[in-house]
């Protein structure tokens, strides 16, 4: 028979609190609640100052779900397994009343084979599984609490491959007389659960995945089969491995992500082939030199790169795909073309959307090793901190782990770098070496002074080279064609002894100072920027310099936890928040990662600049008179980016604004390769022109408020630029790109939008994808005054209900300081914008109910 799965997504039963006997199949359970998966129980009651600021100040504790479901009796005698992508943590399973496995990870997958405990036909089964997350201060971040990601019942033959059996490897590619091909290697671990040892015939189907209207006029080139065979001995794993050659091979890459599917069947002694593995692949071959960089298939890139945690901010840890895909859609346009899964495993769709989004992974494991570090329980650097987390399982489980994440991810064209851990000689935390009296990390401000000095009773950090070293054996021992990485955040000490010897790329957190004096020490090893901050002096560092990788920002998204501190219970640190809406940072660094024409503009006040980073707003409304500083963005050329930090050798540029910020960093006179000059008009009457950039990349103005409307203007080199893209070109005069912003009075009404894109990992349509349960819709709310301007400066309590068939998951508009229940319908917007999340839990068209205030809106889903 041909493997089926199913996602058990539903008829599902939680109880929050610990239940001796949940374990046993006979146990009533029908007064529990009835959940859908993912779920977390985190976000499902009220914040409290009480739990930890680390974990975004939301509850741990112990829960139990039940689950309960039919296997029709044809499947009697087949293998059958369940796989959990992601439970937090502490899992203990059970089926039928077996105990049958669990796992003390929260970010591993796991998959149990479950054939001898199930029943067939109208019997029941029952699946119970405990959760305990009892030391809510066990992370730096919010970690969630349950079984957070999905659970897949899979049914096959009992000569089937192994979890993450299947996958492609791209060898290398040739060119002969201009003309390329690729030389693949298919790689099938197959495992024989008979008591016989079997012939096993394997058959490979390679298929370009371009629409099915395309495959008419399609050269043979789309279709590729590949066969080997094997003696598989019974009770055992056998590895075979089909080598083969693709001619004119459509190549992966984070510009061009080429996707091919790959369908794998077996025929088992002689018997007809049946079908056991699909998945979507790619063909790339990937180069990190010492000296040349990054490269994709021969073509030198830049690793513009941020990291994510897996949090979905109002959804808590139990995200779905569609969210992710509208958040990698921003990061795309802003110019990312890479991910760092910061600081663990992440869910596997968020996989699958890299590759055929076109984004290049750093995968990471582990956070701390066999020592805790510390975490902050009532606020950042606040004392004393905790030490609970995964070190109590590492020397037990890392082995396990580590090897899971690396066969799970090697199945993915995008996933290109396996990182052993994050920050793990960040100093005194708990290492320290006698070479260093005085330690300072990148993260210390308000540390008291005593924990920044050597202290012989702490473990050495000599011992972490050690244990690098065996995980850098096991990375190379599963997969061979990807390196292995490190985030470094003290190499000034812990290079010195050893701790990146056996790595092949080496990442740094933070030390760009450090990039060309490691070069040189380090003359065969390749550097990255692991975690970056924000500033244009870090991404120059990477332009400059050929040798270095890219940089990975922190962060790409505002998440949860970290919190410095009650009432804000997460980091502001994104370029998104954490409803999923683009920052004013998202601008500056679309500023500086792209080249097509784009403008925007921001306004604050000038005490504010210093903390910029939140006070930015799309706001026109001030007091009459008052100081009003003003940013607008648009494209730097990458040469001045290189020419960052040179000093002005003469010459003069005009300005005409007094107040434009004359100090810029940038080499002076060198403007845009599309922007001649920007120019400040309020009511249409000109007050400002500028042809120098601030430090921070943008052209700055500072004027006076008056009630009406701000216009900037970017003057173009090229007006082509304009005429070739259709978007601009019907908004802007073919001279000039502009932005404006308004002077709003109060909220009248709102502008609902619904994301509505279809699946881009399976190809459904958006009605096709939201048809399904548990399909969370992202609805889009942004106030508007009675002339239909934005309003900005006032917010409004939304409340939002909806039909039976339908479920309101939460608002959020971003603003991490409203400790508003997670699961309430009522929320105020932030900065005149939030986001409802709507869960489908029936069949049929969804009414969704908007109001704040006087205003009614009805639309349906």
């Amino acid at each position: 028979m041909d493997t089926v799965r199913a996602t058990l997504t539903d008829n599902w039963k939680f109880y929050y609190g610990d239940e001796e006997e949940a374990w046993f199949k006979g146990f009533d359970d029908s007064t529990w609640d009835d959940v859908m998966i993912p779920h977390d129980w985190s976000v499902e009651a009220p914040f409290s100052k009480n739990y930890s600021s680390g974990t975004g100040y939301l509850r741990g504790g112990t829960g139990w779900y039940r689950c309960h479901f039919k296997i029709p009796s044809e499947y009697e005698g087949k293998d059958i397994s369940i796989t959990f992508d992601s439970v937090y943590k502490n899992s203990s399973v059970w089926i039928n009343s077996y105990h049958i496995g669990g796992r003390p990870s929260g970010y591993a997958s796991f998959s149990i084979d479950i054939s001898e405990y199930v029943r067939y036909g109208e019997q029941d089964n029952v699946i119970a599984v405990r959760v305990r997350h009892e030391d809510i201060a066990d992370s730096r971040w919010f970690t969630g609490s349950g079984i957070v990601k999905k659970v897949t019942l899979s049914i096959s033959e009992k000569v089937a491959p192994s979890q993450y059996g299947v996958w492609l490897d791209t060898r290398s590619l040739i060119e002969d007389a201009g003309k390329i091909s690729a030389r693949i290697r298919i790689n099938n671990v197959i495992e024989n659960k008979t008591n016989e040892d079997k012939k096993v015939r394997v058959r490979c189907v390679l298929e370009y995945d371009t629409p099915k209207e395309a495959y008419e006029n399609a050269s043979e080139e789309a279709l590729i089969e590949l066969f080997g065979e094997i003696d598989a001995a019974a009770h055992d794993e056998s590895v075979l491995k089909i080598d083969g050659i693709v001619d004119k091979p459509h190549l992966w890459s984070s510009d061009i992500p080429n996707i091919y599917k790959l369908s794998t069947y077996y025929s088992v002694d002689g018997g007809g082939f049946y079908f056991v593995d699909e998945q979507k692949t790619g063909i790339r071959v990937i180069s990190m030199d010492p000296d040349k960089g990054f490269a994709c298939n021969g073509v030198s890139d830049k690793l513009r790169g941020v990291c994510v945690h897996d949090d979905g901010g109002t959804l808590g840890s139990a995200m779905k795909k569609e969210i992710w895909q509208r958040r990698l859609e921003l990061l795309k346009k802003a110019g990312c073309n890479a991910i760092r899964c910061s600081h663990n495993p992440h869910m596997p769709e968020l996989y699958d959307l890299c590759d055929v989004m076109g984004f290049y992974v750093m995968d990471e494991a582990f956070d701390e090793w066999e020592n805790a570090k510390n975490k902050w329980s009532h606020g950042h650097n606040v004392y004393p901190p905790r030490h609970q987390g995964y070190a109590e399982d590492f020397n037990e489980w890392y082995e396990r782990d580590l090897v899971n994440m690396i066969e799970r991810g090697r199945r993915h064209p995008s996933v290109i770098l396996w990182s052993i851990g994050n920050e793990i000689d960040y100093p005194n935390d708990p290492y320290v070496n006698p070479m260093f009296k005085e330690f300072t990390g990148n993260n210390d401000n308000g540390k008291p002074a005593r924990e920044m000095v050597y202290n012989p009773d702490k473990p050495d950090m000599t011992r972490l080279s050690a244990i690098a070293r065996t995980l850098t054996d096991i990375v190379r021992k599963t997969d061979k064609t990807r390196p292995a990485t490190v985030a470094a955040a003290f190499p000034e000490l812990s290079a010195k002894l050893g701790f990146i010897d056996s790595l092949d790329v080496v990442g740094y957190n933070y030390k760009e100072h450090l990039y060309e004096e490691s070069h040189r020490k380090f003359p065969d090893k390749v550097f990255l920027g692991s975690e970056n901050g924000h500033g244009i002096g870090q991404w120059e560092a990477v332009v400059r310099n050929d040798y270095i990788c890219g940089q990975f920002l922190w962060t790409g998204i505002d998440y949860l936890g970290e919190a410095h501190g009650w009432p804000i219970h997460g980091a502001y640190s994104g370029l998104i928040n954490t409803a999923g809406l683009p920052k004013p940072e998202y601008y500056k660094r679309k500023s500086l990662w792209t080249s097509d024409p784009f403008i925007r503009i921001f306004t604050l006040r000038p005490d504010e600049e210093k903390r910029e980073w939140i006070s930015r707003t799309r706001s026109w409304n001030y007091d009459k008179g008052e100081k009003v500083v003003v940013k607008c963005y648009v494209p730097i050329p990458e040469k001045d980016i290189a020419e960052y930090g040179n000093e002005d050798k003469g010459g003069n540029c005009a300005d005409t604004n007094a107040n434009a910020n004359s100090n810029s960093s940038f080499k002076k006179c060198k403007s845009s390769a599309h922007i001649k000059s920007v120019r400040l008009y309020i009511n249409d009457r000109l007050v400002g022109s500028t042809s120098k950039r601030s430090d921070d990349g943008s052209y700055r103005f500072e004027t006076e408020f008056e009630p009406g409307k701000i216009e900037v203007r970017a003057e173009l080199e090229d007006d082509r630029e304009i005429q070739s893209n259709k978007e601009l070109a019907s908004t802007s005069n073919l001279s000039y790109i502009s932005d404006i912003i308004y002077t709003s009075s109060l909220a009248d009404h709102a502008e609902v939008s619904v994301y509505d894109r279809g699946d881009i990992i399976t190809g459904e349509s958006f009605e096709e994808a939201s048809s399904k349960k548990g399909y969370i819709y992202q609805v889009l709310v942004t106030l508007k005054d009675a002339g239909g301007r934005d309003v900005v400066c006032q917010d409004e309590e939304i409340s939002a209900s909806v039909s039976d068939n339908a479920q309101v998951l939460g608002l959020d508009g971003g603003d991490l300081a409203d400790n508003t229940d997670m699961r309430s319908p009522v929320r105020k917007t932030y900065q005149g914008r939030i986001v409802i999340y709507v869960r489908r839990i029936g069949v049929g068209k969804i009414d969704l109910d908007i109001s704040f205030g006087n205003y009614k809106e009805h639309i349906e889903l």
